[in-house]
């Protein structure tokens, strides 16, 4: 008797969890229906007034929507104006967005979400790009580089706090765009942004890499997983004379790297990235040996 009493005092608890689990998930629907709503009048406003005030109401709903039990693993991914990222180790997510202004510049917004059992954990980035005199110095959550982020890599090291290397999208003027390797780094409760592992030509006492390019064009920075390498265009002005001048920048064809080792990441310029094999591989000509491609049917 206290078997069966036991069971269905267990399938009772179980059906009252799930339920829960429900409840929050269609909260959390109903959040992201909201959010994608102001999301759209933030980017129709035709002032900046406008898109602040909208921008407004879009954190506030946000945050209450974060408040919600198990918000951390909703994905929210309808909001496609927003990029939301886990760390590889589950320990924090990121999520950021961007609002264009009427000059053609950028502002950004974002928050650390911790992943915490209780109360809700967040460290609000606040956007000083305007006030940021020199970019390389080490920042915080209060005195943020603004970017929206699209990939975390983490760095550990043995007996040291781990670090995590953020790959960012910056847009910049309406002559030039800007990609961010950006080092992010917790100290006890604090959020540091910056830190010097960066080694090769020209990166001495660099604390993060900012590439700057003409905005029409695209640039590639992204992770290799195959090669273990962050990848990125090398960028070089069209003409000699322009050096320096960014809005004539773009990618000359080669690539480079940084490579995790030690702890550090380390410059690997000119990378040959090698394809994973392909069944059409067979139909290429390689023009520098002359050879006609092998027909297979």
């Amino acid at each position: 008797m206290k078997n069966i009493k036991f069971y269905f005092l267990t399938i009772i608890g179980l059906w009252s969890f799930n339920l829960n689990a429900q409840t929050t998930v269609n909260k959390l629907d109903v959040f992201q229906d909201s959010l994608s709503s102001i999301s759209k009048t933030v980017y129709s406003a035709q002032s900046d007034e406008k898109k602040f005030t909208e921008n407004g109401r879009f954190v506030k709903t946000l945050v209450e929507a974060l408040k919600e039990p198990n918000s951390f693993n909703y994905t929210f991914d309808s909001l496609k104006t927003v990029s939301v990222i886990k760390s590889p180790d589950q320990l924090f997510r990121i999520i950021s967005r961007y609002v264009q202004l009427e000059n053609g510049t950028y502002r950004y917004y974002g928050t650390i979400q911790m992943n915490t059992k209780g109360s809700l954990k967040l460290y609000p980035l606040i956007d000083q790009t305007e006030n940021i005199n020199d970019q390389n110095i080490i920042t915080n959550n209060q005195k943020w580089f603004g970017a929206k982020y699209y990939e975390i890599i983490p760095v550990t090291l043995s007996g040291r706090l781990p670090y995590y290397v953020l790959l960012g999208w910056k847009g910049n003027t309406l002559e030039t765009t800007k990609k961010v390797v950006e080092i992010l780094s917790f100290d006890n409760e604090h959020v540091n942004f910056g830190m010097p592992v960066f080694d090769g030509k020209e990166l001495k006492g660099k604390n993060r890499v900012i590439f700057e390019y003409q905005k029409q064009n695209a640039m590639i920075l992204k992770t290799d997983k195959n090669a273990g390498l962050i990848v990125f265009d090398h960028l070089a002005p069209f003409d000699p004379e322009m050096v320096g001048k960014f809005q004539f920048y773009g990618s000359d064809g080669n690539t480079d790297a940084f490579k995790i080792v030690g702890g550090r990441l380390k410059l690997q310029e000119n990378v040959i990235l090698k394809n994973e094999a392909n069944a059409s591989d067979a139909l290429y000509a390689d023009p520098t040996k002359n050879v006609k491609p092998v027909r297979k049917f």
